[in-house]
C-alpha cells in the first residue's frame, strides 16, 4: 500500500547499506571484480539521476497513482523480458550439464577492438570502456524506476560483457553501494524516503545477505540464473496485479472495489511466494552441496604409491 516513488526511495535507501556488507562478505570469497563494480557505477549514478528526475516530473503531472501505474508497468515489462531469458538459460545450461558458457554477443564484443580497453582479472573479461557504460546507464535508471537495477546490472555482465552468474551477482552490490548512497540522498532532498520502512527492511535483509553470501560458495553458477529467472517471473505476475488500482484512481478503467481488493491481496501473497521460493531453491541446493562435501570427507583416501 506504499506510494510507488516513496517505495523505490525508501528501498534504495535501505539497499546501499545492505550492499556495502553483502560486498564485502563476497570480495572475501573472492567473488568481486571491484575495478568492474566502479566502473559501472560511475554510469549508473547518472542513471539514477536520470530516473529521479523522471519520477519527479510523473508525480507532478499524474499524482502518486501515476507514479505507481509507472513503476508497476515498468516492473512487469522489465522482468518478463528479462527473467524470461535468464530462465530460459539456465535451462540451456542445466541441460549441457551445468557448464556456463559466454554468450555469443559477449564473445563478439570483446573482439571489438575499441579503446579504451579495459581489464577486469576477477571477471576474467577484456572489452571496451564504452560496452560497459550503457550498462551501468540502463542499471541506475532501473533502479530509480523500480529500486531493482540488479534486473539489468546482472543479466548485462553475463550476457553483454561475459562475466559469470557468480561473479556478475557479487560485483552488483558494489554498483548497489555506489549508487545507491548517491540516490538517498537525492531522494531524502525531495522527502520521498519513509526512514522507518527503510529500517524495518534493513533489519530483515542484512541477515539474507550474510545466508546468500555464504550460498552462492555452495550453489552451481546455472542454479544462481534458475533462482534469478524464477523470482522475475513470479515477481512480474505480483506486480501486474497491481495494476488496476492505479488505473481506476486515474480514471483511465473502472475496476469494481471487491476486484481492486483481491487483486491487492493476491499480488502480496504471490510476492511472499516469490521471495519463498528463491529462498527454497537456495537454502535447498546449499544443503545438497554441504551434504555431497561431507560424504566426499568422509570417503577413505587410498595411497595408491605401493599399488
Amino acid at each position: 500500500g506504499v506510494p510507488g516513488a516513496v517505495a523505490v526511495a525508501s528501498n534504495m535507501c535501505h539497499k546501499f547499506p545492505k550492499a556495502m556488507v553483502g560486498a564485502y562478505k563476497r570480495y572475501k570469497y573472492g567473488q568481486v571484480d571491484l575495478k568492474l563494480g566502479l566502473f559501472m557505477a560511475a554510469s549508473a549514478s547518472v542513471g539514477v539521476w536520470l530516473g529521479i528526475k523522471m519520477q519527479e516530473y510523473i508525480l507532478k503531472r499524474w499524482g502518486e497513482a501515476g507514479s505507481t501505474l509507472y513503476v508497476s508497468v515498468c516492473f512487469v515489462v522489465v522482468l518478463v523480458i528479462v527473467g524470461g531469458y535468464v530462465f530460459y538459460d539456465a535451462y540451456k545450461i542445466a541441460r549441457a550439464g551445468g557448464g556456463e558458457a559466454v554468450s555469443t554477443l559477449a564473445r563478439y564484443l570483446q573482439r571489438i577492438n575499441l579503446p579504451p580497453m579495459v581489464t577486469f582479472h576477477t571477471a576474467g573479461v577484456r572489452i571496451s570502456l564504452w560496452f560497459t557504460l550503457p550498462i551501468g546507464l540502463a542499471t541506475g535508471l532501473l533502479a530509480a524506476t523500480i529500486a531493482v537495477g540488479g534486473f539489468i546490472g546482472v543479466p548485462g555482465m553475463m550476457y553483454v560483457l561475459g562475466a559469470s552468474g557468480l561473479v556478475a551477482s557479487a560485483t552488483e552490490l558494489v554498483i548497489a553501494f555506489v549508487m545507491g548512497l548517491g540516490g538517498s540522498i537525492k531522494w531524502a532532498l525531495i522527502g520521498m524516503i519513509d526512514i522507518r520502512l527503510t529500517l524495518i527492511i534493513l533489519a530483515g535483509s542484512l541477515l539474507g545477505v550474510q545466508l546468500g553470501a555464504i550460498g552462492t560458495t555452495y550453489v552451481k553458477e546455472h542454479m544462481i540464473k534458475i533462482v534469478m529467472g524464477t523470482i522475475m517471473i513470479i515477481v512480474a505476475l505480483s506486480r501486474l496485479l497491481a495494476i488496476p488500482k492505479p488505473l481506476t484512481q486515474l480514471g483511465v478503467m473502472n475496476f469494481s472495489p471487491d476486484l481492486l481488493a483481491w487483486c491487492q491481496i493476491a499480488s502480496f501473497v504471490i510476492m511472499c511466494i516469490a521471495l519463498a521460493v528463491g529462498a527454497l531453491i537456495i537454502l535447498g541446493s546449499m544443503y545438497k552441496a554441504k551434504r555431497a562435501e561431507r560424504v566426499r570427507a568422509a570417503e577413505p583416501v587410498y595411497d595408491k604409491t605401493f599399488s
